[in-house]
C-alpha cells in the first residue's frame, strides 16, 4: 500500500469511526447515561479531527487523487464530491456548535441541535466511504500535487 492509499484509508477509517461512536452516543443519551455519553461523544469528535488532520495534512503534503473512471461518469462524481464536500462542512460546524451548547449547559438547545447534527454526520460518513470506494477501490485516479508545491513551486 502506498502513501497515496494508506492516508485515505486511515482517514475514512477515523470518519466511520467517528460515526460508530456518535450512534453509540445517541443510544446512551436516550437512555440517560449521560456520563457515558459525554465520554463516547468527544471521542467521536476526536476521530473526527483526527479525520480533519490526516485529510487535510494529506492533501497540503501528498496532493489529492484525481477522478480515475470514465469521463462520461465524471460529472456525476463532481456533483457527488460537491454534495459530500458540503454536508461534511455544515456537519463540522453543527458538531462545533453541538459541542459548545453542551459545554455551555444549554441543554435543550443541545438536544434539538444534535438530532440534526447526528444525522448530518451519518450521511457524511456514509457519503465518504462511498467517495472512497469510488477514487481507490472501483476507479483508481491518479494524483494531483501537493498543495504546498503548488503554492511554492
Amino acid at each position: 500500500m502506498s502513501i497515496y492509499t494508506v492516508l485515505p484509508t486511515i482517514s475514512t477509517s477515523f470518519i466511520v469511526i467517528s460515526a460508530v461512536l456518535v450512534a453509540i452516543g445517541w443510544s446512551l443519551a436516550i437512555r440517560r447515561k449521560l456520563d457515558a455519553h459525554k465520554k463516547v461523544m468527544l471521542t467521536g469528535a476526536v476521530f473526527a479531527l483526527l479525520f480533519f488532520i490526516v485529510y487535510a495534512s494529506r492533501t497540503a503534503f501528498v496532493g489529492n487523487t484525481d477522478w480515475g473512471g470514465p469521463e462520461s461518469l465524471k460529472p456525476y462524481y463532481m456533483t457527488f464530491l460537491f454534495f459530500h464536500i458540503v454536508l461534511a462542512t455544515v456537519g463540522a460546524v453543527f458538531g462545533i456548535t453541538t459541542i459548545t451548547l453542551a459545554f455551555r449547559s444549554r441543554f435543550a438547545r443541545h438536544r434539538k441541535w444534535g438530532r440534526v447534527t447526528s444525522i448530518i454526520w451519518f450521511c457524511t460518513a456514509i457519503t465518504g466511504v462511498m467517495v472512497y470506494v469510488l477514487l481507490y477501490m472501483l476507479y483508481p485516479g491518479g494524483h494531483t500535487k501537493p498543495m504546498l508545491d503548488v503554492l511554492f513551486g
